[in-house]
């Protein structure tokens, strides 16, 4: 309670307004301007609010401190709306789901083709060793082509 007295001390006058104009803030819940709100709604404009918010906490007064860590909230969540990050986080679905997703399309019952081609006769692997041919192939007439193997 004498922090809730000290605040309205003379000398405590702007931490008073300041408090006031939290508590307007988080009761009307006013938007936040596109400008403003993208500058805010960045890695860096976040780490400012929260450090204006630790501030808050070493040097004034508890109270007004417990009210600007709401208002800090509020205000990188109000960003967040304006810019669009908040419905690209609640509607654009993850990875994870994308995948799981694709993963219950791809399910299919094993089919005529899939039985067909197990039942194929193997197909050799490089470096296996094949019978010799029982034939010995005939090369045909060329009809005065060069054979393949020229060096003209």
């Amino acid at each position: 309670m004498s922090d809730f007295s000290k605040l309205f001390k003379k000398e405590n006058t702007g931490q008073l307004i300041l408090g006031i104009l939290f508590i307007i803030y988080l009761a009307l819940g006013l938007k936040t301007p596109a400008s403003i709100a993208s500058l805010i709604d960045t890695l860096v404009g976040k780490i400012v609010i929260i450090l204006i918010v630790i501030y808050f906490f070493i040097k004034m007064n508890p109270l007004l401190a417990v009210l600007a860590l709401f208002a800090g909230f509020q205000l990188i969540y109000n960003s967040s709306v304006v810019t669009g990050t908040d419905a690209l986080k609640k509607y654009v679905p993850s990875e994870k789901k994308k995948e799981s997703q694709f993963t219950a399309f791809n399910q299919f019952p094993y089919t005529l083709e899939q039985e067909v081609v197990a039942r194929m006769a193997p197909v050799m692997k490089p470096g296996t060793s094949i019978s010799k041919a029982s034939y010995k192939p005939v090369l045909e007439n060329l009809y005065d082509a060069s054979p393949i193997n020229s060096t003209n």
